[in-house]
């Protein structure tokens, strides 16, 4: 333990039964030593076996990772988020390219949940690794992709907005591209269904259509 945070490498310290898991992956064995560090709390078996199960679940989808690092920040009053679990994942992928999801979680009490944060960090990283995964097979055309997201900014005299996609990037859309001319009648934090192109100042948001669930601003 330093300065409240635990640094677990997974391979070591795992119970027996985790050890068990990492060896029953798809066709073979789970080919990458995860390391798992926990920030501001006690390692916990039951956490650690959760993250391995999502690990597998990557490798039995998309293929070998050579290196994964996962932090779990626990919630605290001094800490920059918090009463809201942070986690943050650095996968190593062959010919040396990572994916990357640190993010600190918008207020939203569902992140007071870790399994809720786990969930929503590894989901971020499955749609990384699956543009990773097209670009290596050259297939580019990111305009066949639909997407979630939410309203973040509204320039209605402009005529524009900006979402954060799921995966937390900021995506651009003009009012002309919201269905049935709903342009007037977003409001920020509307969740909202997309189609995303390759504009030509870099992507940008078709067929916004807007969903009935709203998300925290």
């Amino acid at each position: 333990m330093e300065n409240g945070q635990f640094n677990i490498d997974a391979a070591r310290t795992r119970p027996r039964f985790i050890d068990e898991l990492a060896t029953s992956v798809g066709e073979g064995k789970m080919q990458t030593a995860a390391q798992i560090d926990f920030q501001g709390m006690e390692p916990s078996a039951d956490l650690q076996s959760k993250i391995l199960q999502q690990i597998e679940r990557l490798e039995s989808r998309y293929g070998r990772v050579t290196s994964c690092r996962i932090v779990v920040k626990a919630p605290g009053g001094h800490h920059r988020t918090g009463g809201l679990y942070e986690i943050n994942i650095r996968l190593t992928i062959p010919d040396k390219r990572e994916i990357v999801v640190e993010r600190t979680p918008r207020p939203d009490e569902r992140f007071q949940d870790v399994d809720f944060a786990l969930n929503d960090a590894f989901r971020r990283a499955r749609r990384r690794l699956q543009d990773q995964v097209r670009r290596m097979r050259g297939d580019t055309k990111r305009h066949e992709v639909r997407r979630e997201g939410v309203v973040r900014k509204l320039m209605r005299d402009e005529g524009y907005g900006l979402i954060e996609s799921d995966d937390g990037r900021e995506i651009y859309f003009h009012r002309n591209s919201v269905a049935d001319s709903g342009f007037d009648g977003l409001q920020p934090g509307a969740r909202i269904n997309f189609r995303e192109e390759q504009g030509e100042k870099g992507p940008q948001a078709s067929e916004v259509t807007p969903l009935a669930e709203r998300s925290p601003l």
